[in-house]
């Protein structure tokens, strides 16, 4: 066998991977964004579906109901399928797995608290850790005081098999940033003054 033959072998370059694209995702933080005024939260109220078409199925509105606690009041049909049952009533965690029910409440918290804009990437408790979704939260002003989240997932390959979710990764951004100190004051400088000459002064 060529020896050049076998050195390109050895040296095959790995295949570049491929970026996930989960689809929908940017239409929903795009259709959120629109919807701020003069930088403020979007309102419930002004919630208005044909904002959203094309992916309804994958959304949902939540209710915080209590620390890291979030009631689903709103579900697409698609997220109904996914889960097998009618997600409305039901805390959001219940796509969770057991061990990762603590982190979607620390994301839940923030998204709700600070507020924040969370993406979660997230796998399968059935499978490898490959990430088969991504669950996006956004915070929303509500009439009532309540605190709202509006929510939608997407999956890697346009749809995934019946599981729960585990969290692969958290990535999250103020909805509004973080006021920058003002510089603390500099304190005035003492009056200058010449140099000092001892004069001697003779008593008459």
């Amino acid at each position: 066998m060529d020896l050049k033959f076998l050195d390109l072998a050895r040296f095959r370059p790995a295949p570049v991977a491929v970026p996930q694209v989960f689809d929908g995702l940017p239409q929903v933080r795009a259709y959120w964004e629109a919807l701020r005024q003069s930088g403020g939260l979007p309102q419930r109220a002004a919630l208005d579906p044909r904002g959203l078409s094309g992916v309804l199925d994958r959304v949902f509105i939540a209710e915080r109901i209590g620390r890291g606690v979030v009631q689903v009041r709103i579900a697409g049909s698609g997220l109904a399928d996914f889960a097998g049952l009618d997600l409305r009533g039901l805390p959001l965690c219940c796509l969770f797995a057991p061990e990762a029910r603590p982190l979607i409440a620390e994301a839940l918290e923030e998204v709700c608290q600070t507020p924040s804009v969370v993406e979660l990437d997230l796998a399968s408790d059935r499978g490898d850790g490959k990430v088969v979704a991504r669950l996006l939260l956004l915070p929303l002003a509500d009439e009532q005081d309540r605190k709202l989240v509006l929510g939608a997932l997407s999956f890697a390959d346009g749809r995934a098999g019946r599981c729960k979710f585990r969290v692969m990764r958290r990535q999250s951004e103020r909805a509004f940033p973080a006021p920058v100190p003002a510089p603390a004051e500099t304190p005035p400088s003492a009056p200058a003054f010449g140099r000092l000459r001892l004069v001697h002064c003779r008593p008459d």
